[in-house]
Formats: C-alpha cells, sequence, structure tokens
C-alpha cells in the first residue's frame, strides 16, 4: 500500500510536469496535493514497517519530534491545498469569464507558496511547546506513530497551553479550510442549478468530482478519527481509524483522479510509454 501510495503520487506529478497541457492552476494543485500526500504517509509508515520488520517498537524522543511535527505540516498542506482546489473550481464555475485574470499564474504559484509557509509556520507551535513537557515512566505510545494527543496523555507536566495551542492550530489550518471548501461549494452548487440544460450541469459538475471525492474521503475519515475517539474512548478505534486517513485516502486519491479525468490518463500514459518503452516489432533473420 506504501508503494503504491508513492508511485501512484509520483506519476500523478511527473505527468502534470511532462504534459504542458496540464499547466493550469487546477493541475498544478494536484501536483502539490500528491506531493503532500507522499510526505504526509512517508512520516509514518517507513517507520512503522521498520518496527514491524525489526520487531522493535522503540522511536527515539528527537524522533518522536520530528514525526509529529512533519505529521503536522503535510496534515496542515492538506487541508489548505483542498480548500485552495476548492475556491479554483468555485472561480473556473461561478466566473468562468473572469478565470484567467482571476487565477493568473503569479497567483496560484503565490497561494501554492503561501500554503507550504502556513503549513510550515503552523506546526512550530504544537512542535515547541511539548519541549517544556517531562515525561512519566510509563512512555508506551498505543499508536504506529506519535500522535500528539497519545503523546500528551504520557506527559506529568500541566498542558493546559499544549491543549490550547493544539485546538487554536487545529481551528485555524483545519476549520476554516474545511469551511472554505463548504462555502465554494454551496456557490458552486447553486450555479449548477441554474444552469437549464442537463449535459451543462453534468459537464460543470464533473470538472469538481474528482475534488469533491478527495473531501470527502480526507475529511470523513480524519473527522472520524476526531468523533470516534471522543465517543468511545478507545485508542484502538482511533489506532484504526488513523490508518484509513493516514494510509488508505493518499493511496486512493491518485486511482480517484487518474480514473475520472482523461487528461490525467492520457498524460500517465505518455509517462509509463517513457518509462517502459516498447518495441512494436523484432525482426529476427537467419544470417
Amino acid at each position: 500500500m506504501y508503494l503504491v501510495t508513492v508511485l501512484g503520487n509520483l506519476l500523478i506529478i511527473l505527468a502534470t510536469i511532462s504534459d504542458s497541457h496540464l499547466h493550469t492552476p487546477m493541475y498544478f494543485f494536484l501536483s502539490n496535493l500528491s506531493l503532500a500526500d507522499i510526505g504526509f504517509t512517508s512520516t509514518t509508515i517507513p517507520k512503522a514497517l521498520r518496527n514491524i520488520q525489526n520487531q522493535s517498537r522503540v522511536i527515539t524522543f528527537a524522533g518522536c519530534i520530528s514525526q509529529i511535527c512533519f505529521f503536522f505540516v503535510f496534515g496542515c498542506q492538506d487541508n489548505l491545498i483542498l480548500a485552495v482546489m476548492a475556491y479554483d473550481r468555485f472561480v473556473a464555475i461561478c466566473h468562468p469569464l473572469h478565470y484567467a485574470a482571476m487565477m493568473n499564474s503569479r497567483l496560484f504559484q503565490l497561494m501554492a507558496l503561501g500554503s507550504w509557509l502556513i503549513s510550515i509556520l503552523g506546526s512550530l507551535p504544537d512542535t515547541l511547546t511539548i519541549l517544556r513537557l517531562s515525561f512519566c515512566t510509563n512512555r508506551k505510545i498505543p499508536h504506529f506513530f506519535c500522535d500528539l494527543p497519545e503523546v500528551l496523555k504520557l506527559t506529568c507536566s500541566d498542558t493546559l497551553i499544549n491543549n490550547v495551542v493544539l485546538y487554536s492550530v487545529a481551528i485555524i489550518l483545519a476549520v476554516f479550510p474545511l469551511t472554505g471548501i463548504l462555502l465554494s461549494y454551496s456557490q458552486i452548487f447553486s450555479s449548477i442549478l441554474r444552469i437549464s440544460l442537463d449535459r451543462g450541469k453534468y459537464k460543470a459538475f464533473s470538472t469538481c468530482g474528482s475534488h469533491l471525492h478527495v473531501v470527502s474521503l480526507f475529511y470523513g475519515t480524519s473527522l472520524g478519527v476526531y468523533f470516534s475517539s471522543v465517543a468511545t474512548l478507545s485508542s484502538r478505534m482511533s489506532l484504526m481509524a488513523s490508518v484509513i486517513y493516514t494510509m488508505v485516502t493518499p493511496m486512493l486519491n491518485p486511482f480517484n483522479y487518474s480514473l475520472r479525468n482523461r487528461d490525467i490518463k492520457v498524460a500517465m500514459g505518455k509517462v509509463l510509454r517513457k518509462m517502459v518503452p516498447l518495441n512494436e516489432s523484432v525482426d529476427i533473420g537467419l544470417p
């Protein structure tokens, strides 16, 4: 599953770079989403695979802090890129005549760069506030990676500041992007309903169908982790749900976009043909 995730998302990045027809805001943001998914999965899964192979469950404190930091960076980047992609679809459907002016190359590059910078800066408060904590003798995390809420349960220090910072960052970098996505799609759906022709409605909806499916997968599973852990107070249930949004969702994203989008399928086919060249004929003869 990890190899499929990395290779699938890497193939989308190569396809968008190599095909000039895909040098548009939508596919540029898609390549950034694929890069974030590779980083998001690579933060946790390789260490878990190594632990399985070596029959060891040990991680250093520095490794744990690094894992928390990068987990927040790529997780926040997923949130922000999905929100930016929703805005791109909003402009394309609700303001098609002004799309080229509103989503010019300089703007969408700055939006992608800004999302990366915000994600990096947003991960620092949660990471740095852990350094002030002292931990008890019981240092067993009931998880396959250093999940911040589970790590905070092991400390002997007061975690009020950490919890305030954690929920503040979650509101800014998770709730606000989700609100932006919902507002964008409310405008998109109202614009689609005003289209008189059924063919026009289908064409407009198909341009955002893949993104809407990715949003549903990502937020459905991640919110499921939160609500399941709050409702059941079961670390095992939270663990199982975490596997879905850290492993399954990034793996399904390349399939979702490649199967639903003809341009991506064509570009990925070209990349594969360049990587694995096939000879159409072989001349076999006797001297």
